[in-house]
């Protein structure tokens, strides 16, 4: 069923790719889990099709303002539209404070390519992007928070005849639409928010061009990098509530950075979402709502620890965007950053509890 695109956030995320309504049938699609189905519809073999991933590729695809192609990470999205777009001896841009599986793949698993890779904080200053092919942003970026301005880079890159691409995994396609921005490509881990009950992993790729949604689906096909049809269900079902489960998840963000912003042992601490944070303005001109992301320094690992004792409610994880609250220091995956740095994804429990809790592991 297609939504009518003129509905609130609430309702897209509920009546996204539901099927047409029949008397007795269900409210939502059920899993398919054939691999084998008659020859003469839409599906021939469950590697190449599933009615299953169609529903929430419709529900994704409407959110993102294109067409949906799911997969069964967000790596796996990411790594297919590399593959899928880029050539022997192509220029790609990265941001070099971004997710750092991205710029690992591409020098790992890309080497054969040898590809012309120029890598760029997200605040910029970005390079020329003359003979680049594509362009791969990250905004807000993992762990920084920091932001780009998504239409004027989508116009420099066009002007370059290069491709831009958005990793929205932390804005997530209720806090920002970057295709409408101008952005050819968007890639998200709906491992994190979109499926929001951290039991999911799944990844998508919207696009605004039919002809690269098609090359996607082919490539998803022949290298069999293919979701579960129980995941895909399961991430469909938790869609429903990712309006409510964010409202929450920034209001609990709100009064964290609120409570922390003085707070002696914390320094460095970023939200988006915060008037005197240094990407708010931006970020409140592209972003349709901030998430529940923050990221701060304690002063080194053993504090890390000593917080994470004392909490009874923050869990130690490196995933983010669920009804849990969790914290992860970066430092321990790679990510070039301090000791102390941590991102805390702020979940669905009540603000004054959570606030409380943080407080006395910080004490």
């Amino acid at each position: 069923m297609t939504t009518d695109t003129g509905w609130g956030d609430g309702t897209r995320c509920v009546h996204g790719g539901e099927p047409e309504r029949v008397g007795g049938g269900p409210f939502m699609s059920s899993p398919v889990f054939a691999s084998a189905f008659h020859l003469g519809g839409d599906d021939t073999y469950g590697r190449s099709g599933n009615p299953t991933w169609r529903a929430l590729e419709t529900a994704l695809g409407e959110l993102d303002g294109g067409e949906c192609v799911l997969f069964p990470s967000g790596m796996s999205a990411i790594s297919t539209l590399l593959r899928s777009v880029l050539d022997a001896g192509d220029a790609v841009v990265l941001p070099s404070d971004g997710y750092f599986l991205t710029r690992k793949y591409v020098a790992q698993e890309l080497a054969p390519l040898r590809l012309d890779v120029r890598e760029t904080p997200t605040a910029g200053p970005w390079p020329d992007l003359t003979g680049v092919r594509l362009v791969l942003l990250e905004s807000p970026s993992n762990p920084g928070l920091d932001v780009c301005d998504i239409a004027g880079l989508a116009e420099a890159a066009h002007a370059a005849g290069a491709l831009l691409a958005v990793d929205n995994t932390t804005a997530t396609p209720l806090g920002q639409r970057p295709l409408a921005l101008g952005a050819d490509v968007v890639v998200a881990s709906d491992t994190k928010a979109v499926a929001g009950h951290s039991d999911v992993l799944l990844g998508h790729v919207t696009v605004s061009d039919p002809d690269l949604a098609e090359r996607l689906r082919s490539a998803r096909t022949v290298s069999g990098a293919i979701p579960g049809p129980f995941e895909t269900w399961l991430a469909h079902r938790g869609l429903g509530t990712l309006d409510l489960r964010l409202a929450r998840q920034a209001a609990n963000a709100a009064a964290l950075h609120a409570a922390l912003r003085d707070h002696p042992a914390v320094t460095g601490l970023r939200w988006p979402g915060a008037a005197d944070d240094p990407a708010h303005e931006l970020a409140a001109r592209q972003m349709r709502r901030f998430g529940g992301v923050l990221t701060f320094q304690l002063a080194g690992l053993p504090e890390v620890e000593r917080f994470l004792a004392r909490s009874r409610l923050i869990n130690a994880s490196t995933s983010f965007g669920g009804l849990h609250s969790n914290l992860d220091r970066r430092a321990q995956w790679g990510d070039p950053v301090p000791e102390g740095l941590v991102r805390l994804s702020a979940g669905c429990e009540d603000t004054d509890d959570l606030v409380a809790d943080v407080l006395t592991a910080l004490s």
